[in-house]
């Protein structure tokens, strides 16, 4: 498949099969992740896969609630991954601290696109999810409390005739400009 190709089948899935993800296909997920590049190569993510469905309910159920009920879809999902972000090396920190930029943050997001590209590539859906409970999150996944969950990504077939949609962008003009604003 060519890049282009990739990029125009990647979409949000919202409705998932009840099939299970294959230990392959999660495992050629975990290796695109490992491969993503980051700021002075800190690496500053954990990835956590929850596949247990007990557990894994539980974690979806963290991701909306009475009043904001958009995510319930991820209860269908049989995978829900989960990035927390970790100290990026010093390097990267004190560059990050100069220049007023948060690496971590975007080394997640290369992090997480390598996640839903590949599983893409794979015949999987994918929906990034930042509308979650973190302190439920972390508790459920013993995750420290001095870290911080950067992302929640679902993860699964997608139903039997789940249409690709048109992808709805801006003009080119509107997005991109060549040596000025």
């Amino acid at each position: 498949m060519l890049f282009s190709e990739l990029i125009e089948l990647r979409q949000s899935v919202r409705k998932y099969q009840g099939r299970a993800v294959e230990k392959e296909k999660l495992q050629a997920i975990i290796e695109a992740v490992h491969l993503a590049p980051s700021a002075c190569n800190s690496q500053p993510w954990k990835l956590i896969l929850v596949d247990e469905p007990e557990l894994k309910n539980k974690v979806a159920k963290e991701t909306f609630n009475q009043l904001v009920a958009f995510n319930k879809f991820a209860l269908e999902a049989p995978v829900i991954a989960v990035l927390v972000m970790e100290k990026p090396k010093l390097i990267a920190k004190i560059g990050g601290t100069i220049k007023n930029q948060e690496y971590p943050q975007y080394d997640i997001g290369i992090a997480a696109e390598h996640f839903c590209l590949q599983a893409a590539e794979l015949g999987l859906g994918t929906c990034m999810i930042g509308w979650f409970n973190e302190s439920g999150i972390k508790q459920l996944l013993q995750i420290p409390k001095n870290k911080k969950v950067a992302l929640v990504i679902t993860l699964g077939y997608a139903a039997e005739g789940y249409k690709q949609r048109k992808k709805i962008r801006k003009s080119i003009d509107e997005i991109c400009g060549f040596n000025s604003y």
